[in-house]
């Protein structure tokens, strides 16, 4: 399976440069490219991409407020002439944050960390349960402890990412897994889990109570991401 990738730059060189970079990649399927956020926002609902080539400071859009914009972002890679918006690139999760001009041998290094993070969302089914009927609606097995331990996803009161592992809280006890939080992300059910912070998801069902900046769960309060408050509020508020 190969990557699909859409670049977005207003600098034609540096969308050659780019192209010319991804072409030594046999694992990647260049999709376009595309000089305005306006446009890339209407490829991304038209085509289904998995990584963009992001420039920051465009006319019209920033490329970091595109971001904002989506409800469900591919990855992206931040690249930009401009250190000042290098904050921001990070809080909206980015892959990587190249300054131009950028050398190959840095790109080859962000190029690692993507070839990375799709491995792991294939390696995902492995922490489904063996029946290929079993859904995660219902229960993960993670691997803990060297073994496969079985969690029912409605004992779920919160996750915690702690860079190469996620400690996940029950009622009556913690887990500790190596893991990414995206990956279970990917594998529970949307309606009944959020993400309230690049470190935190919850589940819903479980919140206490809740204000502008911060959860309760447990007695425990969680801090909401600045760039999570939007989510947060429209389906805590509204219930959709």
């Amino acid at each position: 399976m190969k990557i699909k990738i859409l670049i977005v730059d207003d600098e034609p060189h540096a969308l050659d440069v780019i192209k010319k970079y991804i072409s030594e990649f046999p694992q990647i399927e260049f999709v376009g490219t595309c000089s305005n956020a306006v446009h890339a926002f209407q490829i991304l609902q038209e085509q289904e991409i998995d990584l963009i080539f992001l420039d920051i400071k465009m006319p019209g859009l920033l490329g970091t407020d595109l971001v904002r914009t989506l409800k469900n972002p591919p990855r992206v890679i931040f690249t930009t002439a401009y250190q000042d918006y290098a904050l921001d690139g990070f809080d909206l999760n980015a892959v990587d944050y190249l300054l131009k001009p950028i050398p190959f041998e840095r790109f080859l290094k962000a190029m690692h960390k993507v070839f990375d993070i799709f491995k792991l969302q294939h390696q995902k089914r492995e922490f489904l349960a063996p029946s290929v009927e079993q859904k995660a609606d219902d229960f993960l097995y993670l691997r803990i402890d060297r073994k496969r331990v079985k969690i029912n996803v409605n004992d779920i009161y919160w996750m915690e990412s702690l860079k190469d592992y996620i400690r996940i809280t029950l009622k009556d006890r913690v887990l500790v897994t190596k893991q990414k939080i995206g990956v279970l992300e990917d594998l529970l059910p949307q309606e009944k889990f959020i993400r309230i912070h690049r470190s935190f998801m919850v589940s819903i069902e479980k919140i206490e109570s809740y204000h502008s900046y911060a959860i309760e769960i447990l007695g425990k309060e969680l801090p909401i991401g600045r760039n999570y408050k939007a989510e947060c509020k429209r389906r805590l508020v509204t219930g959709s």
